[in-house]
């Protein structure tokens, strides 16, 4: 796979934000066949930050009733949580755009 077709986009959350500043962790929206070496060498690649560890999230479909009994869905996704191991370094999404 390609660098830019395994990492989606970055997930800027409250709660993503919180995990940063606290435990140099980033959230980042993957590709769905992406392993996590795939993933670590992506990041190391476009970002150039040693990474520690790498977890991967599936999301589960969610269902939400819209107008006149209508089903909307939020399709499935995966979320990969990386944490640097220099304590130092920053990922900055600015400077690549994917």
């Amino acid at each position: 796979m390609r660098l830019f077709e395994i990492i989606k986009k970055p997930i800027i959350t409250e709660k993503s934000s919180r995990s940063e500043l606290k435990e140099w962790t980033y959230v980042i929206e993957v590709s769905d066949s992406a392993t996590k070496i795939d993933i670590k060498k992506a990041v190391l690649d476009v970002y150039w930050v040693s990474i520690s560890s790498v977890r991967v999230l599936n999301t589960r479909e969610k269902f939400k009733q819209g107008k006149k009994g209508i089903v909307l869905r939020k399709r499935t996704s995966r979320k990969a949580y990386i944490t640097l191991k220099d304590k130092s370094a920053k990922i900055d999404f600015s400077l690549i755009k994917i």
